[in-house]
């Protein structure tokens, strides 16, 4: 080949290489999908967030629960015989409210199993959708989080306390009307965590676990422990089988110029050290 024939033939080599990795990549996905639902004889639903980057801007763009995720989903639980369980596994900051409710509810109806895997995290809406299941199981350091409803920028239940400590006539319309939305965004939460828990093994303590989660007890990002979990009655298991984690490992997330995390892949497992020559 010539010099130029060669230049080419890289050239296309490196345009067609992502589509050729992304392909590979899908596929091995689809392999463990199938294999997990192939072990368990379940139907495997993912919902997994990654920051995703702009091919052309190369911008970050934040993915959460909206709309798309909880039309699709639901179109995965109706596909799903009403005695096949389902597995579903989470890795989500949370997003919009009305949206994880009706992924919630529609799993709650579900008369198969609905086990919920937590690998990593599931914040919010996150924790509300893992709120309808069976069973949560949590890997060693996953965290679920509050459930408490977001204004805007603002908490709802710290909308509540600014109005209560100050007189109306110091307070402008626009906060008064907030703090009503607040209030009402509030109950309605706390309401669908009852209504969610209802029939579930949460020790009796629905009413004070729907109190706690949605009326702003702690921060929107305050980390729920598996040991945390089991001390307020969720019924959660330790137990997360390796193919899930190793499912959530083909859903890297985009490579930054500069990686902010750097080890030797594969695991670990300690040896003794050898003696340097010469050493007694």
């Amino acid at each position: 080949m010539s010099p130029t024939e060669i230049f080419w033939f890289f050239i296309m080599l490196s345009a067609f290489q992502p589509v050729i990795t992304r392909r590979l990549l899908e596929y091995s996905r689809q392999r463990m999908i199938s294999k997990i639902e192939n072990d368990r004889g379940s139907r495997v639903i993912l919902l997994v967030h990654r920051e995703e980057k702009m091919n052309f801007l190369g911008f970050p763009v934040y993915r959460y629960i909206d709309v798309d995720d909880s039309e699709e989903v639901i179109r995965a639980v109706q596909l799903t015989g009403k005695d096949v369980p389902i597995d579903m596994i989470l890795h989500t900051p949370g997003g919009l409210v009305l949206a994880s409710l009706q992924i919630a509810e529609a799993i709650k109806k579900h008369k198969g199993k609905v086990t919920v895997f937590v690998p990593h995290y599931a914040m919010s809406g996150g924790t509300l959708i893992s709120l309808a299941a069976d069973e949560i199981v949590m890997s060693e350091h996953a965290v679920l989080g509050p459930v408490d409803p977001q204004l805007g920028r603002y908490p709802a239940a710290s909308i509540l306390k600014v109005i209560a400590r100050k007189s109306p006539k110091d307070v402008e319309d626009e906060t008064l009307i907030l703090a009503d939305q607040a209030e009402k965004a509030i109950i309605q939460v706390r309401e669908s965590v009852k209504a969610l828990l209802q029939g579930k093994p949460s020790n009796g303590k629905a009413d004070e676990l729907a109190r706690l989660l949605s009326e702003g007890t702690w921060t929107h990002d305050f980390p729920i422990t598996y040991e945390r979990a089991k001390a307020l009655g969720l019924h959660v298991s330790p137990n997360m089988p390796d193919d899930v984690l190793k499912l959530m490992g083909l859903y890297p997330q985009p490579t930054r110029t500069q990686p902010t995390v750097e080890y030797l892949p594969g695991p670990r497992t300690r040896r003794p050290v050898e003696a340097s020559p010469g050493s007694s």
